[in-house]
């Protein structure tokens, strides 16, 4: 589906407040004596500010707006402090610092409160809304946005009922309801129109016309995108006829006039690039992929998506950069441009460019879910082009329906000729992975399961099997509800089906391959199962190779960390049998887990039931490299701020707080209680998510769970690993399989229920 921009009524600046002259600038010092002096000396750092973000100089605009918030506390102009409060919410915004956005837009509307700024209470019960409805947090902007509302009314701010009421239009959109989002924007556009504010008309106009889009009424969508063009085009809104222009050409795509799409999507590719619109620039480079792709010119839908892409990742390396007036945002996922381009190139058998922006995907996911993921040096190269896609890449513009086959055809010709080595060059960091060590990289698509395994120093390997998404899904569903029953054999069966869906058409290769550890990279609901379980009627996969799960290779460390003597520092959650504490069921067995852990480790330190708190641990991160949890983590689908671990005395750190860890001591986490996928299945980002979020805190690697094992049968399995550790001169995933595999041999442990919800996550060297 083509990717839409909405224009939302979103956090608006606060003006610049009066000049001041050159002369004023130089006395405003520190020292500057008088009430009056400060107070201007703090409008001037808000403007700074207002202006540095005006610039995307983000953190510089929080600095002025924390400077400007200290001079007005010391002179106590209240007015003056909540001010500077909506400057920081502002820098936070568009730092993706969104905990802290919510705080100052907090703090702003307490003020507002008590000084009785009921236009300032409104203004900021407004930004509210329009940050959790950013964040996905529907419901909650709709509250935010209908007091707002209240208040514009009672204050008869006409033109701020009028943003309301489209910030509320977004909001039931964004929920589905477009009905109801219609009525919305329906009388947003009144008094917009009845106050004569044609830039408000042009973006009600665009916001009718994507109610109407959804509800698959085409031609009443673009009426009302050709309405909101006009008036872009007169007044002069050159981001307002982008998006007007873009939305026609997603309209006329839905109604499969690609050739049309692509004439209005060209249109505003180049303003786009004119205004230096780069997150536009990315949406229409996708845009003309998908509808070349439909045309059946797969190289020019290739050289389309590749751009696209490559402009994502170089804004992600930068500063976490959104459009400046945030008129213009997806109505889609940006993930699709990476999963259209994958199958796209692996329909022409391009697999190592397919393998690198399934990594990419990956990332992207990341950020979809995280809303804070940078990338690094690797992923900002993005994807490369051939010789033959650059030197057209800067005559995209050219391009048009009566020329586009001809160019296709003669792309497809070129790139043909090229040696097999050039199409398929692996990036030099890929070919330092330790030989014996594989990529493993499913992805899932609607009508089929394709495989690619890597080895370094060789081409990339394909395979592809026939097997719808549903009934993937629904085999892996059957697997899990298996695996979760240590009193049944229903595991059987499935196991043996998803290793011959995922492991047999590769297993020449990995004996080829001499492949002793895998990096597995599981695409959707694949990261709820174990592969470590996956059984050829003989042995499970757990016996033959060390597994673990890989973020993306383009964000990880392939040099083998030192094997440093453990020193762990581990925390107990404990309680009384059949007892529940801080809402959870007591986990008395973690008080002997640890214990023994005690005993086995002469430098560890245990923490247990209060002492186990979060400033403990925090406090005593920096003398240890193992940190060992025995306590309840769910990782829920959903928000990221579902996620958390609990401690022992009720505290809790959430999935999105852990980079604020400064953890890169640590080697190697361990969470021995926690489980996943505790409702309906998602798509297993919030595993995906864990990883990260512990790598870029600082540790190495992490071993957690996939479901909730009980407590005692944990022990079991911890008491092995840590006897393996113990040994000295073994990875960690290495004494995990071993660990796996005592289990697998004893009597009372050998149902995968046991030992196989745990798995490593990181580079497994």
């Amino acid at each position: 589906m083509a990717l839409r921009f909405y224009a939302l009524i979103f956090v608006a600046l606060t003006g610049i407040l009066s000049a001041v002259s050159p002369l004023d600038l130089a006395l405003m010092t520190v020292q500057a004596r008088t009430t009056e002096q400060r107070a201007s000396e703090a409008d001037w750092r808000y403007n700074l500010g207002i202006r540095a973000i005006r610039d995307s100089q983000y953190q510089k605009a929080i600095e002025f707006a924390l400077m400007s918030l200290d001079i007005c506390r010391e002179i106590k102009d209240r007015e003056c402090e909540a001010r500077a409060y909506n400057g920081l919410g502002l820098g936070y915004f568009y730092l993706g610092q969104y905990d802290k956005v919510i705080d100052s837009y907090q703090q702003r509307l307490r003020i507002a409160r008590e000084i009785k700024d009921r236009n300032g209470e409104g203004f900021t019960l407004g930004n509210l809304g329009s940050t959790y409805l950013f964040l996905g947090k529907y419901d909650k902007a709709i509250e935010f946005y209908l007091q707002s509302l209240a208040i514009d009314r009672e204050t008869k701010d006409r033109l701020g009922e009028a943003k309301s009421l489209g910030n509320l239009g977004s909001a039931y959109e964004s929920l589905g309801k477009y009905d109801k989002a219609i009525e919305f924007h329906r009388q947003a556009l009144a008094i917009f129109r009845e106050r004569k504010d044609r830039r408000g008309e042009g973006i009600s106009l665009v916001n009718l016309g994507n109610a109407y889009d959804s509800l698959s009424k085409y031609d009443k969508a673009i009426e009302f995108y050709l309405q909101s063009l006009a008036i872009a085009r007169e007044i002069k809104d050159r981001y307002g006829e982008g998006a007007a222009l873009g939305n026609l050409g997603s309209a006329y795509s839905s109604l499969n006039k690609y050739d049309k799409a692509n004439a209005f999507y060209l249109q505003y590719l180049a303003i786009a690039r004119e205004i230096k619109n780069r997150h536009g620039e990315g949406i229409a480079l996708n845009n003309l992929g998908e509808a070349f792709n439909n045309l059946k010119q797969p190289e020019l839908a290739i050289l389309f998506y590749k751009q696209s892409i490559n402009i994502r990742e170089a804004i992600r390396k930068d500063v976490k950069k959104l459009d400046k007036d945030l008129q213009q945002s997806y109505l889609a996922t940006v993930e699709d441009t990476y999963r259209d381009l994958a199958n796209t190139l692996l329909q022409q058998n391009r697999i190592i460019e397919a393998l690198q922006v399934l990594d990419l995907l990956k990332v992207q996911e990341l950020e979809d879910y995280l809303k804070n993921i940078k990338g690094s040096d690797r992923s900002a190269q993005g994807i490369r082009l051939l010789a033959p896609e650059l030197a057209l890449s800067d005559k995209l513009l050219a391009i048009n329906p009566d020329n586009s086959q001809a160019i296709n055809n003669q792309l497809a010709s070129q790139i043909q000729q090229l040696p097999k080595t050039e199409i398929n060059k692996v990036p030099d960091y890929l070919n330092q992975i330790p030989q014996g060590t594989v990529l493993l990289y499913p992805f899932i698509l609607g009508d089929r399961l394709e495989i690619i395994l890597f080895a370094p120093n060789n081409l990339p390997i394909r395979r592809t099997t026939k097997i719808s998404k549903d009934q993937l899904e629904t085999l892996i569903s059957d697997f899990r509800v298996g695996l979760l029953d240590p009193s049944s054999e229903d595991f059987k069966e499935p196991s043996i089906q998803l290793y011959n869906l995922l492991i047999k058409p590769i297993e020449a290769e990995l004996v080829q391959f001499n492949a002793k550890t895998i990096l597995y990279a599981p695409d959707g609901q694949l990261r709820y199962i174990p592969i470590a379980a996956l059984y050829d009627g003989k042995q499970l996969l757990v016996e033959k190779y060390q597994i673990s799960n890989l973020i993306a290779y383009t964000l990880s460390d392939f040099t083998p960390p030192p094997q440093n003597a453990p020193n762990i520092l581990a925390g107990a959650f404990g309680g009384k049998a059949g007892d529940r504490k801080f809402g959870q069921t007591a986990l008395p067995a973690t008080v002997r887990e640890v214990q023994a852990i005690a005993n086995s480790f002469q430098n560890s330190v245990t923490l247990i039931e209060e002492q186990f708190s979060r400033k403990a641990i925090e406090s005593k991160f920096k003398n240890h490299n193992i940190l060992h949890l025995a306590t309840h983590a769910e990782f829920n689908t959903g928000a990221p701020d579902q996620s958390f671990i609990i401690f022992g005395n009720g505290d809790k750190i959430r999935l999105n707080e852990i980079t604020d860890w400064q953890i890169p001591n640590i080697d190697l986490i361990i969470l021995s209680a926690c489980q996943t996928g505790t409702g309906k299945l998602g798509d297993g980002l919030e595993i995906l998510g864990f990883g990260y979020q512990v790598q870029k805190a600082g540790a190495k690697q992490a071993i957690a769970s996939l479901w909730k094992v009980d407590d005692n049968k944990t022990s079991v399995l911890m008491t092995a690993f840590y006897a393996e550790l113990q040994k000295g001169n073994v990875t960690a995933t290495e004494a995990l399989r071993r660990a796996q595999v005592s289990l697998i041999k004893s009597k009372d442990f050998n149902h995968p229920y046991y030992w196989s919800a745990f798995f490593a996550i990181g580079n497994g060297l």
